[in-house]
């Protein structure tokens, strides 16, 4: 048996009709996809219901690392493809996958992305590489901030191969998400150890520096001045996100301080 029939890709879908047959298109080869939904009513679950293979289950959404901990009870095989339902496998990513024969120690395998604005492709982003292919013994997510983070006993090489990641849904609904991860990301900023954070995320920390800075970074240092009205628009994007998160922080330590008086 080939090592990719080893592998059940993990999906974790709300309301994702505007992506999820181009995410499904590139999962083709899988016999099975674990599924776990938190209430769609936009035709996600009627695509899901068509494809070959899929297998929803339902629950309502707590937090990311709750709804993989869940899907991760639910595999059956030895490996897990960690898929958000935004992301597209490259070509070559499957044709890595096919030919990939994992170390008797390795753990997992880290993909890097290729970000994309409704199709089109960016030169760079702020999108870090993230473990996307795992044993599932030992397995166990975490939360961190407004993301999660796979927890795994053993070495993590890189893949060779990019994934797509291309968010198609509505401008609204991107906004009304930030509210959310601004929410949590500020709370986890200021309850962890100063010492325990990065050097971004001690600049974030502070407030008003970093939605400037990663505003010329993202347009200077990531080549989004390069991509045209795409890279624009990402940059304005993360602009948006660093100043909600600014504004988050702000409010909490003003509402955590005493007026002033006289």
């Amino acid at each position: 048996m080939a090592f990719i029939d080893d592998i059940t890709p993990l999906l974790i879908t709300h309301d994702e009709i505007q992506n999820i047959e181009r995410t499904l298109a590139r999962l083709a080869w899988a016999r099975r996809i674990v599924v776990i939904d938190s209430g769609s009513t936009d035709g996600t679950l009627e695509v899901l219901a068509r494809t070959r293979g899929a297998e929803v289950h339902h629950r309502a959404f707590d937090s990311f690392a709750g709804q993989c901990n869940f899907g991760l009870a639910l595999v059956r095989s030895p490996w897990v493809l960690s898929m958000d339902a935004d992301y597209e496998l490259s070509d070559a990513l499957v044709a890595e996958l096919h030919a990939l024969q994992p170390a008797a120690g390795q753990a997992g395998f880290r993909a890097r992305f290729v970000y994309r604005i409704h199709g089109r492709p960016l030169r760079g982003s702020l999108y870090p590489p993230r473990t996307v292919l795992y044993r599932i013994a030992g397995a166990r997510y975490e939360n961190e901030g407004h993301g999660h983070r796979i927890r795994l006993d053993g070495p993590v090489a890189d893949l060779k191969a990019p994934i797509h990641h291309d968010d198609r849904k509505p401008l609204a609904r991107w906004l009304n998400s930030q509210l959310g991860y601004a929410a949590r990301e500020a709370a986890h900023l200021m309850a962890a150890p100063r010492a325990s954070l990065s050097r971004a995320d001690r600049i974030r920390l502070m407030g008003w520096p970093a939605p400037m800075l990663v505003f010329v970074y993202v347009l200077l240092a990531k080549g989004a001045l390069l991509d045209g009205p795409a890279g624009w628009f990402y940059a304005f994007q993360r602009l948006l996100a660093e100043v909600l998160l600014a504004l988050e922080l702000l409010d909490r330590r003003l509402a955590g301080a005493p007026p002033r008086t006289g």
